[in-house]
């Protein structure tokens, strides 16, 4: 077993990851705000007390805050750190309201509040593209080269040379893909479409189940077929193909969190795999003892992350901004302070519940509860 990282090289790791990606983020609203003519007031990378500020000649205050769990840009206009509207900003003068935020057209409006998850995706993938450029990309076909007995592809009747045309109506077209496909599908069912030597036969059959540990002493249960395959297949990749590359693996990693988060909302997978920021502190300080390579691409998948979840349509969010933005594009009318206001405080408490929820789960996780249950015992 891989030892576990010590609790100054987590902390280390998790502000490493989290501080640069929220700055990343919040900085595509302000760079977009500024393109647009929009002034920014402040400038924050955490919330609650401030730690250090400073203000630049355009008047936005760059401040750190303690609880580096976030961060924000108040624009002119926006009453608080969600950037809903402030009331009086059509008492404010001619000029000032020109600079503002809710006076400007409602695309300029979106592309500032689409820009943070959008840099998101593009720290990601250029960081993906970096890697595809250095290792190439795998092309391994999706072919078995092996078949583990009693596995879940024996069962089905797969046989070695086998190639995996498609799984549930997916096409496969690399053995990744199938790995992929059934990582996050533990014991469920599968269509199997084979090409055994030219002849496409069709098999049924389910996802086998496996439990992993990670060499941190965490287990997962994951989904398997049961196959090995071929001679691996490692592609070069050019400087122009990596952002390609990189924009395709970015897409199957968005898909995945799409598919598992639809599975924890129809309750096909339970609430208690999703971790909040004590778990991604832990991986992070587990990401740093692999090497550098490992930790940064660890960045890269939470960089993903952290667009993504900007991107669901819950007010707080930029996703719930955008929501609102869509809802006035098609009536023609921004949506009135009142809805605007309960959405707010219906999202926010949604978003408490979420934290107390995987806050409970990583606490799990680290064996708390187990441990206070064995001292009440």
């Amino acid at each position: 077993m891989i030892h576990n990282p010590g609790f100054l090289l987590t902390i280390l790791a998790f502000v490493a990851v989290i501080g640069p990606l929220v700055f990343v983020h919040e900085l595509g609203h302000y760079l977009v705000g500024r393109w647009c003519g929009v002034k920014a007031e402040a400038f924050s990378i955490g919330f609650g007390p401030e730690i250090a500020a400073w203000v630049d000649k355009r008047g936005t205050r760059w401040r750190l805050a303690a609880l580096p769990l976030g961060g924000y840009v108040r624009f002119k206009g926006d009453m608080n750190a969600a950037s809903q509207t402030d009331p009086k900003w059509l008492e404010m003068s001619v000029q000032d309201r020109a600079e503002s935020f809710p006076a400007k057209p409602l695309w300029q409006r979106a592309a500032i509040v689409a820009a943070g998850p959008a840099i998101n995706f593009l720290f990601a993938i250029l960081i993906l593209a970096a890697f595809a450029f250095l290792h190439g990309e795998s092309r391994t076909p999706a072919v078995a080269g092996m078949v583990q007995p009693g596995s879940a592809a024996a069962m089905a009747g797969i046989q070695p040379g086998d190639r995996i045309v498609s799984l549930n109506g997916r096409a496969m077209s690399s053995f990744d893909d199938i790995r992929l496909y059934a990582q996050i599908r533990p014991g469920e069912p599968v269509t199997i479409l084979l090409d055994r030597k030219g002849q496409v036969i069709e098999k049924q059959g389910h996802v086998g189940a496996v439990s992993e540990d990670d060499g941190f002493g965490n287990k997962f249960r994951i989904g398997r077929l049961g196959i090995a395959p071929g001679e691996p297949v490692i592609e070069p990749v050019s400087l122009l193909r990596a952002p390609v590359v990189a924009i395709e693996r970015t897409g199957q990693i968005i898909r995945t969190m799409v598919e598992t988060l639809g599975q924890v909302i129809g309750g096909d997978r339970s609430v208690k795999e999703l971790g909040g920021p004590l778990k991604i502190a832990q991986v992070s300080g587990q990401a740093a003892t692999l090497g550098l390579e490992s930790f940064i691409f660890f960045i890269a998948l939470i960089s993903i992350n952290l667009g993504f979840i900007n991107l669901l349509p819950i007010p707080m969010l930029d996703g719930g901004h955008l929501l609102f933005y869509g809802v006035e594009a098609v009536q023609r009318r921004p949506v009135s302070p009142q809805v605007q206001d309960w959405a707010y405080r219906s999202g926010l408490a949604l978003l408490m519940t979420v934290m107390l929820l995987v806050t409970f789960n990583d606490l799990s996780s680290f064996g708390l509860w187990e441990r206070l249950s064995g001292l009440i015992g």
